[in-house]
């Protein structure tokens, strides 16, 4: 998920990003970002009002890409029911990755107190960007009620990814995995 850029803009987007990920918001000023990204104050100030703008800009990125990545491992099954399933296994290569730090939303949003925040409003639009895709994929499996089914996949999904964090839970995506081919079996 890491990405090059030549473009000044990107270019503190990107810092800012890989920053926030690994130190969060509040560790992540100004002076760093300048030091870290070689980009000048002044021209991070010409592209942004100022740091929670850069922090709303940067996990707006990593949303889209943080999403596309996901749908594109999980999707490369054949069907819905693997689909969902290889979620997990998705989930499971991410948490053993060298550059896992958890989830960037629940981070940050962690961070911020007010919900109406940006950040806390990313971390919501980007939530329930994954539950549309996992209801996506419920509906396909022409079961009676794909919402609910959705909703459930999505609280393991989040759980995993909490426990994996939090917990330093290897086993936490195969876990879920286990208790998603139980729901699956109980609605096919």
């Amino acid at each position: 998920m890491n990405r090059e850029t030549t473009n000044p803009r990107d270019n503190i987007l990107a810092t800012a990003e890989r920053l926030i990920y690994q130190n969060g918001i509040h560790a992540t000023g100004i002076d760093l970002l300048v030091k870290t990204s070689g980009v000048a104050r002044k021209t991070i100030y010409r592209h942004f009002a100022n740091k929670e703008d850069v922090a709303a800009g940067a996990l707006s990125a990593r949303d889209i890409r943080w999403l596309a990545w996901f749908r594109a491992e999980c999707d490369k099954v054949n069907t819905p029911h693997e689909r969902i399933l290889n979620m997990f296994t998705v989930l499971k290569n991410w948490f053993t990755s060298a550059e896992y730090r958890g989830c960037a939303f629940i981070n940050t949003a962690g961070e911020v107190s007010d919900s109406s925040d940006p950040v806390r409003q990313i971390a919501r639009r980007h939530k329930q960007k994954l539950l549309d895709y996992i209801f996506e994929l419920t509906r396909q499996l022409n079961t009676e009620q794909p919402l609910d089914l959705a909703r459930q996949l999505f609280l393991l999904v989040e759980g995993a990814i909490t426990m994996s964090r939090v917990m330093g839970d290897s086993n936490a995506a195969d876990d879920a995995k286990s208790v998603a081919q139980l729901l699956l079996k109980q609605v096919l």
